[in-house]
């Protein structure tokens, strides 16, 4: 015994002795891939020495003697905080995730391999000006002399036991098209749903479940558009079609799984997995107020970009200095006259570029548009040979390319591709027409137009133009000027299209439908200087008229966000940056309000009397309702609830024939569905409710006890203990938390009860939330406020891990401009 102690002794003191030395191995070698913040470094490249100072959040100052020195400088801090968010950017548009994070990625590689978006980005290089091409080649020198020059490769390299791969300038540009997939629909999956629709539904079906508008439409130009009115039985009877099916047969459709991710695509953020299957949006703000209306005369703008909120952050804080007038390689001194050009702002790591902020001439941001940029185009196959197709010039062959799929610690896969002068072919529809897809981030000379754009515009009119030619997806942009003076345009990619609209797929074979290139900048939608001096965009409808149809409708948002804004600006004369911010910290429940007063009258109907837990719940939402989305809100939650199974209940049963002609219909991106549901429950007509209820109070009775009872199974019997923070959890995490649980203490931002939600400008809802909040007047950047989730580094190690983190989550209205230095790094040729 006295031996086997002794022996058990050694062996626990042996395996405490390697546990103690791989803590201490793992410790250093994690903390060896440090960035470097102070001292000098040697880059090849340079042409004058760079200096880097860096504030107690860790946000830069790069001063250089040219933009590409710069250029070279963030090149290298992005290495150094970002590489692996880089290099998920760059492989989510190459379809290139598997061969670092396993087989659970293959399906997401797959979807994108089809637009051979790698292919794209080496034609882009080749369409590139000498000037862009030049700073784009000092990025990518930064960026591997930042890699090398780390002591240890990034963390998430030694977890998944990979080195990181060098970065190239086809990269760059393959993270400009990340952000293409990210905003725009590759798919064609709403032109699909519009298509099955068309084809099963009668014209004013159709057009009541997918109206141009709704009353919440509050559009800078133009007004709401009326809905469409209901139907008739003489119509569509849905309710005569189901009598002899099973009853409820389409009452509810399948849930998707909870948000919270569970494997490996799931976990580096590629697929967002919503608790609520009609809510697959996310989106921004971003407005401005005229010099008539600030007490400096200079125009003031507030952006707030929402994307799903991961650790790090998709945004790099950053501001650039370089001499005016010096640009490409040349030597300038940082001394030289002329001034210094600056530029305060987000950059995106893995480009060069400042991406949205002020240049002390003009500022700017962005929303989405949701806009129409691909068309479905339904290919005529040649009825003798069906590996050709027609087109406007003859019958042609199908390109077929041999795309490599490849899997860490898994065998390669071959997927055929099958291309035609549009584009890929997608899968069939749900009639076996061939089908292919024509979307702008395919055209890589437009994709080239411009990679630095806004950068140096000192007018409000050079900014326009510089918007016009950006070689990036389109967005709602608004400029402000030092001047006073404002502006909303379209940025970005726009096609020309002939003989149709996009809503809808058809043959171009005969070359009477189709794209004919690209709209020039002064063609693009713009509203300059507004009567009113206020301009503002939420991703819904902006304009309206012949502006419209050049943007198209790729379903637009919900006006709700747009409405509340536009109010407040409406409401005050004079503003101040402090005024802005608190605007795009709102969390008013307008848009709920009509439902939750609909929810207290079916309480209160005869029929729902007699049950505890419908009287409880009546008690709720009478009591605790500040007409505010707060988090510790249980009538927000419930009214919330009950709007999402309304709809969702409402909805299976209206397109059950749709869903049976193909299952691959999906009324998720239908964001203007706010107008058919709320026609149901007031106009409340037979023939669109389910046979299975014999009036709409007992539908809506059904829905409240259907919320009771899936809250109970999922957090319990006590609804007075429900809150709104308890479903909308704002869960930041690491993308490699989720694989490595026990690690997510440690990568992943702390949960906080935030307010807001999809429906108000302070959009918080789970992952997706606003990924930065700047207001500033340019050419008065002392004065802005900024705040940004999570923090500079991606490094879990460094103090810059989540310290930004606290005042994003409260809404302190910190410094716009980087603060005094407290870090210097000199980078030497």
């Amino acid at each position: 015994m006295q031996r086997g102690a002794k022996i058990g002794t050694s062996v626990a003191l042996t395996i405490l002795g390697i546990l103690l030395v791989a803590g201490l191995w793992a410790g250093v070698t994690l903390r060896a891939s440090l960035p470097q913040l102070d001292g000098q470094v040697r880059l090849t490249g340079l042409s004058a020495p760079v200096r880097v100072e860096r504030d107690a959040l860790g946000i830069p100052t790069i001063r250089g003697a040219s933009r590409a020195d710069v250029a070279t400088a963030t090149g290298f801090l992005h290495a150094q905080d970002r590489y692996f968010q880089m290099d998920l950017a760059r492989r989510r548009a190459a379809g290139e995730l598997a061969e670092l994070v396993g087989a659970a990625a293959v399906d997401t590689d797959r979807a994108i391999r089809i637009h051979r978006l790698s292919s794209v980005a080496a034609d882009v290089l080749m369409h590139l000006s000498p000037a862009d091409h030049a700073v784009l080649t000092a990025y990518v020198a930064g960026v591997n002399a930042g890699l090398s020059a780390l002591g240890s490769r990034p963390p998430e390299y030694l977890l998944l036991g990979q080195p990181p791969r060098p970065w190239t300038e086809q990269d760059s540009i393959l993270v400009i098209l990340s952000m293409f997939v990210a905003q725009q629909d590759s798919a064609g999956v709403y032109e699909s749903m519009l298509a099955v629709m068309q084809d099963v539904l009668p014209e004013a079906m159709v057009a009541f479940l997918s109206p141009r508008g709704t009353e919440w439409d509050s559009p800078v130009v133009g007004g709401a558009f009326l809905m469409p009115p209901s139907p008739g039985p003489e119509v569509y009877n849905p309710r005569e079609r189901r009598k002899g099916l099973p009853p409820g047969t389409a009452a509810v459709l399948p849930r998707l799984p909870a948000r919270t991710p569970s494997n490996w695509a799931e976990a580096a953020g590629l697929r967002v997995a919503l608790d609520d299957p009609w809510d697959v949006a996310t989106g921004s703000n971003n407005f401005a107020v005229s010099g008539a209306h600030t007490s400096h005369g200079g125009a003031l703008l507030a952006n707030d970009m929402h994307f799903p909120i991961r650790v790090p952050n998709t945004w790099y804080r950053a501001a650039f200095e370089w001499p005016e007038g010096s640009a490409g390689l040349n030597s300038a001194s940082l001394s030289s006259a002329g001034g210094t050009h600056r530029l305060d702002g987000v950059t995106l790591p893995g480009v060069p570029t400042m991406v949205a902020g002020s240049n002390s001439h003009i500022a700017w941001g962005f929303t989405s548009t949701y806009g129409d940029f691909s068309d479905i185009v339904l290919v005529e196959r040649d009825a003798a040979d069906p590996s050709r197709y027609k087109t406007p010039g003859g019958l042609r062959a199908f390109e077929r390319h041999d795309e490599v799929i490849r899997t860490a610690g898994g065998t390669d896969e071959h997927l055929t591709v099958e291309w035609t002068i549009w584009g890929p072919l997608l899968a069939p529809d749900h009639k076996g027409r061939t089908r292919a897809i024509r979307w702008v981030a395919h055209d890589a000379a437009t994709v080239a137009a411009a990679l630095l754009p806004m950068e140096t515009a000192r007018t409000l009119g050079e900014g326009l133009a510089s918007a016009g030619a950006a070689g990036a997806p389109a967005f709602n942009q608004i400029i402000a000027s030092r001047d006073g003076r404002i502006a909303w345009t379209v940025y970005g990619s726009m096609p020309r299209r002939n003989g149709l609209d996009g809503r809808r797929p058809s043959s171009w074979a005969d070359g009477s439908r189709g794209w004919h290139g690209h709209l020039t900048a002064d063609e693009h939608p713009r509203v300059v200087d507004p009567v009113d001096g206020r301009l503002w965009t939420a991703n819904a409808r902006v304009v309206d008229g012949a502006m419209l149809e050049l943007i198209g409708d790729g379903s637009y948002e919900i006006g709700s966000r747009a409405r509340i804004i536009r109010d407040r600006l409406r409401a005050k004369e004079r503003f101040e940056p402090a005024d802005l911010l608190a605007i795009q910290l709102d969390d008013s429940a307008l848009f709920l309000e009509r439902w939750r007063a609909l929810l207290v009258r079916t309480l209160a109907l005869p029929a729902a009397l007699g049950s505890a837990q419908r009287a409880t719940l009546r008690g709720i939402v009478e009591r605790d309702w500040q007409s505010r989305a707060l988090p510790g809100s249980a009538g927000y939650r419930f009214t919330r609830a009950f709007r999402d199974t309304v709809s969702r209940r409402a909805f299976a049963f209206l397109l059950a024939d749709c869903r049976e002609a193909d299952a691959r219909c999906d009324y998720t991106l239908e964001r203007k569905r706010e107008g058919p549901l709320w026609a149901l429950v007031t106009e409340r007509p037979l023939h669109f409710l389910d046979p299975a209820y014999p009036s709409w109070d007992a539908f809506l009775i059904a829905a409240v006890d259907a919320m009771i009872k899936d809250t109970e199974q999922t957090f319990g019997a006590d609804l007075s203990k429900r809150t709104w923070s308890e479903v909308n959890r704002t869960r930041y995490r690491h993308p490699l938390s989720a694989a490595v649980p026990l690690l997510g203490r440690w990568l992943d931002m702390p949960e906080a009860a935030v307010p807001g939600d999809l429906y108000t400008p302070r959009m918080a809802y789970g992952a997706d939330s606003a990924s930065e909040r700047f207001v500033v007047s340019p050419g008065r950047e002392a004065e802005g406020i900024m705040h940004m989730p999570t923090g500079q580094s991606g490094h879990p190690f460094s103090p810059h891990y989540g310290d930004s983190h606290p005042a994003w989550v409260k809404g302190d209205p910190t410094p716009f401009l980087p603060g005094p230095a407290v870090h210097s790094l000199i980078l030497n040729p």
